[in-house]
């Protein structure tokens, strides 16, 4: 099963810690050494994207930035045998910012991507 993470955290004031970026990069090789991280990465601030909407049968697009109070930073993409194995990774991930950067606050979404397995046969 994959499993999309969206990392969303207010803009932090400092950079992130030295520590945290090598402890991230631990995880990561571990995860990846266990076969269940297919990519991830950093995500640039909502003023350098879009969102396209449709509503009421009209199409727009407006330029960011956009008023969310937090902003999605990253994403990882992993293929776990379950929901619970996701979460125990993501858990990971955000106890290293607990621990290495102080005041750091924000929320990690995880979301499942459709596979074969969630599709009946077909008819």
């Amino acid at each position: 099963m994959r499993y999309l993470v969206l990392l969303e955290a207010a803009q932090p004031d400092t950079p992130p810690p030295p520590d945290l970026m090598e402890a991230i990069a631990k995880l990561g090789e571990e995860a990846v050494g266990a076969g269940v991280l297919l990519d991830t990465a950093g995500l640039a601030p909502s003023a350098a994207g879009s969102r396209v909407r449709l509503a009421g049968g009209s199409l727009s697009v407006t330029d960011g930035p956009f008023a969310e109070a937090k902003e999605m930073i990253s994403y990882a993409l992993y293929e776990v045998r379950s929901k619970e194995e996701v979460v125990e990774w993501t858990s990971r991930f955000v106890r290293l910012h607990r621990d290495l950067w102080a005041g750091w606050e924000g929320d990690a979404r995880i979301l499942k991507v459709f596979g074969p397995e969630d599709f009946g046969p077909p008819a």
